[in-house]
């Protein structure tokens, strides 16, 4: 390995903090009105999202002070652990069901999400995985076999709970990391109709996601129903203009976009701070996935590459699907945004793969 740099990639950490920042405002002004009816307490969500932060952020700097490839160590009992909690999540009395999912461990109100954490296990397992059998990947048998029977093996996990969106995240993930290590396009061109088939079926296996897929279509066909999320993210992000109303001034917030703080957080924040607000955060966005991609392209060996990859792809995909369900681009899934939508589990996940994108770039060449 080269010497270590002094200073891990400054801008990275400046993009991610200043999106937290902007995250732990918005989750404030988005939830307060809902937070004050439910708990008596405005600052209900934001306390505990700082809470969170605060974790994450602590985790982030301790990570980027650890080799990286210490986690290639370790991937396989990590992978195993998280295996495990997925299975003991389907438990009854041991999982937390929520909005119908199955998908929580933890006691009260702190819980965590092991789904979450499986995507990050798996990013590390698999980088280490495609970067010893590198040269087998353009095998079907030995190489895209393997690798993708794994992948699935926890997307099956993932939809028992069921959470369509947390798997669907992982799986375009790993698909983008075993595409870049060299897998035969022929080889995804046939698997990528067998996933197209495999996802009607979900689909069609679950008359809520049949109506999230017409909403999505026509939301005004069921305007209060299936429609409903959608019809009101836009008509807040219609009145924000190129300014917004203000921070704080969100009418959307008044019981009519359902939980705002969470998937629909970037309408509030549309809606408050405009054209210029969104932007802004598209722009940090980009700024952090361009610095990834450089550290991902300067790293000393293949599994700094893939992990750096698998990392930056996890959170573009995320990104992509919450703006674009937002905006009305594509159907209502459960998918929070990076670093701005309250939820620990999600925050502190996306705070640690930072933190090794860090170390990363302490031995990158660019």
């Amino acid at each position: 390995m080269p010497l270590k740099k002094t200073t891990p990639d400054i801008v990275l950490i400046i993009a991610t903090l200043s999106l937290l920042t902007i995250g732990l405002i918005m989750v404030y002004s988005a939830s307060a009105v809902w937070a004050t009816y439910k708990f008596d307490d405005s600052f209900f969500f934001a306390k505990r999202q700082l809470l969170f932060a605060g974790v994450g952020v602590a985790a982030m700097f301790f990570i980027m002070n650890v080799d990286y490839w210490t986690w290639k160590t370790w991937a396989k009992l990590i992978l195993i652990i998280c295996f495990v909690l997925l299975l003991a999540v389907l438990i009854p009395g041991v999982g937390m069901v929520r909005n119908g999912s199955r998908s929580w461990i933890g006691v009260g109100a702190f819980s965590i999400q092991p789904s979450e954490f499986m995507k990050l296990a798996m990013i590390s397992f698999l980088a280490k995985f495609l970067s010893d059998r590198q040269k087998l990947i353009t095998s079907f048998k030995k190489g895209l076999v393997p690798s993708l029977s794994l992948v699935f093996t926890a997307f099956g996990l993932i939809m028992l709970q069921p959470d369509l969106g947390t798997g669907t995240v992982m799986v375009g993930t790993c698909v983008v990391m075993i595409f870049i290590s060299g897998a035969r396009v022929s080889h995804f061109a046939w698997l990528g109709l067998l996933g197209l088939a495999g996802f009607a079926g979900l689909i069609l296996s679950a008359p809520y996601r049949i109506k999230r897929i017409t909403s999505f279509l026509d939301p005004w066909s069921d305007p209060l129903g299936s429609g409903f999320q959608i019809i009101q993210s836009l008509y807040a992000i219609g009145p924000g203009g190129l300014f917004g109303l203000g921070l704080g001034e969100s009418r959307q917030k008044f019981f009519y976009l359902p939980e705002p703080q969470t998937d629909f957080i970037f309408a509030i924040l549309s809606e408050e701070l405009g054209f210029i607000g969104g932007s802004l955060v598209i722009l940090l966005f980009a700024l952090l996935l361009w610095r990834g991609i450089r550290i991902a392209l300067g790293a000393p060996d293949l599994y700094g590459s893939f992990l750096a990859v698998g990392i930056i792809s996890m959170i573009a995909i995320q990104v992509m699907i919450n703006i674009g369900v937002v905006t009305g681009l594509m159907p209502v899934t459960g998918i929070t945004l990076p670093f701005l939508s309250y939820g620990g589990s999600s925050l502190t996940l996306m705070l640690m793969a930072v933190g090794v994108l860090l170390n990363i770039s302490r031995y990158s060449k660019y």
